[in-house]
C-alpha cells in the first residue's frame, strides 16, 4: 500500500469525541424489515425525475420497472416490492417538498421479475454492453450525490480517461455502510470496479480507503490480488471523500475552477456505486435497495439493507427506536446531510444514513457577525474565501459571488465547522449559487 495521501484544507472532525463512527462500526449489514408501503419519489438523482410508466390498480414486481429515464441524464426507477401501484401523487420527499412519487402496496411476495437476470459474465461484454446494464439497472452515485453512473461512464472521445478510483473514504463522522460494504463485500466491490475499468478501456485502477478502517483496507487489498488493483491508504480528513480532493489525494491533478474529473483523466465512483454495478452485472439485478447507516440517539445503531421507499419511520423503528429527546434527525451525515422534518418521506438511493441527534450533539448555537478570523480560509477544500462568498449572498451580490467562484463550492460545511460566530455559511452560499444558476439558464 502506498503512503497516507490527503488534499490541501479540511478539517479533523473525526478528533472530536462526538464522531460517532464507534456507533456502528462493528455491526454487520442486516436486511431492515420490508414496510406495508413504500413511496418511490420520481426525483432521486440529479437530472431530469424519471417518468411512471406505471398506474394505479397495476400489479408489479420487485425490480420491476415502475419509472424510466425522462432525458440522458436520468435513470429508471424500480419497484422494490412486489405488489400493487396504490397511487401516483405527491408525497413527502428529504429534501423537504412534495415530490410525485409511485406509491405500492406490497404484498410480501417478493416476486422476482421474470426478466431480471444476468447477461453474461464480463468477460463476454462489450464496454458498451455494460455502460448499458448500468443504466437500464438505475444506478446512480451512492455515496449522496446520486449522480447517473452511466453519464460519468461516457466520457467524450476527446477525454482520455486513464484514472479510476473506488472511493472508500466515507469521511463524514457517523456513517459506516461503506466501511461494511468494504469489508463484508470486497469482491463484489472488486468485480464492479473491474467492469467500471473495461467500460472505460483502463487498465490500471485504485481503491482509496482512509486509514481509520484498516480491517476494510485488508479485506480490499486480498480481493484485489492478481489484479491491476491498487489499494491506496488515506489521511484521516474531511472532506477527503470529495471527488476533487480525492483525486487530487491520489494523482496530485487538480480538476480546473468550473471544469469536471473527467478534465483532468480521472473517474471516481463509491464503493457502493461499484457494489451496485456488480450486482446489475453479475445478476441483472437493479437497484431497488441499498445500504444505510441508523445511528446517534437510537437504541441500536446499524448498518441496514433497506428497500428504497421505506420510510424513514420505519427504519428509525426498526433499529429500536430513538434512545431520548431528538434536537435534530438529518438524512445522511451531519456535514452535508439534509435536516429532516417529516419521518414519511422515504429512503432514496443517496441515502446513505439516518442520523438522530439530541440538544448534546447537535450544534445550535446563535449565529453572530463575522469576526474576520480567517478559519474559514485556512480549510476551504476548495481555495475560497467562504466569509466573503456569504457577504454578497447576504447583500445580494451574486455577480461578485460568481466572480469569486462560488459555484466551485462543494458545500461540505468545512467553513462553518470551524467559524467561531457560528454563520450560516454553506446555506449563504447555496443560495449564491441557485442565484447564479437560475440567471444561466434564463
Amino acid at each position: 500500500m502506498a503512503s497516507k495521501l490527503t488534499f490541501k484544507g479540511g478539517i479533523h472532525p473525526l478528533r472530536g469525541i462526538h464522531h460517532g463512527k464507534p456507533l456502528s462500526e462493528k455491526r454487520p449489514i442486516e436486511a431492515c424489515s420490508v414496510p406495508e408501503e413504500v413511496v418511490l419519489p420520481l426525483s432521486q438523482h440529479i437530472g431530469a425525475p424519471s417518468v411512471p410508466v406505471v398506474k394505479a390498480g397495476d400489479r408489479v414486481d420487485l425490480g420491476q420497472m415502475i419509472a424510466d429515464a425522462g432525458g440522458y441524464v436520468s435513470v429508471p426507477c424500480f419497484s422494490s416490492v412486489s405488489g400493487t401501484v396504490k397511487a401516483i401523487e405527491p408525497r413527502p420527499h428529504i429534501s423537504g417538498r412534495p415530490m410525485l412519487s409511485v406509491v405500492i402496496q406490497n404484498d410480501f411476495e417478493d416476486r422476482l421479475y421474470p426478466g431480471i437476470k444476468s447477461a453474461g459474465s464480463l468477460e463476454s461484454l462489450s464496454p458498451k454492453q455494460i455502460v448499458d446494464i448500468i443504466k437500464s439497472a438505475g444506478i446512480v452515485g451512492m455515496g449522496g450525490a446520486a449522480f447517473p453512473t452511466h453519464v460519468k461512464l461516457s466520457p467524450p472521445p476527446e477525454k482520455k480517461i486513464d484514472t479510476v478510483i473506488v472511493n472508500g473514504a466515507e469521511c463524514e463522522p457517523y456513517l459506516t455502510a461503506d466501511h461494511r460494504l468494504l469489508l463484508e463485500h470486497p469482491d463484489e466491490i472488486v468485480h464492479g470496479l473491474e467492469a467500471v475499468m473495461k467500460a472505460l478501456g483502463v487498465g490500471e485502477a485504485c481503491i482509496a480507503v482512509e486509514e481509520n478502517k484498516p480491517d476494510a483496507i485488508a479485506a480490499v487489498s486480498k480481493a484485489a490480488q492478481g489484479k491491476n488493483i491498487r489499494v491506496l491508504t488515506l489521511r484521516v480528513k474531511y472532506p477527503q471523500g470529495a471527488e476533487k480532493q480525492l483525486i487530487y489525494a491520489v494523482t496530485k491533478r487538480q480538476v480546473p475552477s468550473g471544469g469536471l474529473p473527467m478534465d483532468v483523466g480521472a473517474v471516481v465512483v463509491n464503493a457502493g456505486t461499484a457494489y451496485q454495478i456488480d450486482q446489475a452485472v453479475s445478476k441483472g439485478l437493479p437497484l431497488y435497495q441499498r445500504v444505510v447507516t441508523v445511528t446517534g440517539c437510537v437504541n441500536n445503531p446499524s448498518n441496514l439493507m433497506v428497500r428504497l421507499g421505506t420510510p424513514l419511520s420505519h427504519v428509525i423503528a426498526y433499529a429500536g427506536g430513538f434512545s431520548g429527546r431528538i434536537e435534530k434527525l438529518i438524512a445522511g451525515g451531519p456535514m452535508m446531510g439534509i435536516t429532516q422534518y417529516n419521518l414519511d418521506a422515504p429512503v432514496m438511493k443517496g441515502t446513505s444514513g439516518i442520523l438522530a441527534l439530541d440538544a448534546k450533539t447537535a450544534r445550535s448555537a446563535q449565529a453572530s457577525a463575522c469576526i474576520r478570523c480567517g478559519k474559514c480560509i485556512a480549510v476551504c477544500p476548495m481555495g475560497l474565501q467562504p466569509y466573503l462568498l456569504s457577504d454578497y449572498a447576504e447583500n445580494e451580490r451574486f455577480e461578485d459571488a460568481e466572480k469569486a467562484h462560488a459555484l466551485d463550492c462543494i458545500e461540505c460545511g468545512s467553513c462553518a465547522y470551524v467559524c467561531p460566530a457560528n454563520r450560516h455559511l454553506v446555506q449563504e452560499i447555496r443560495l449564491a449559487k441557485s442565484q447564479i444558476m437560475q440567471k444561466r439558464k434564463k
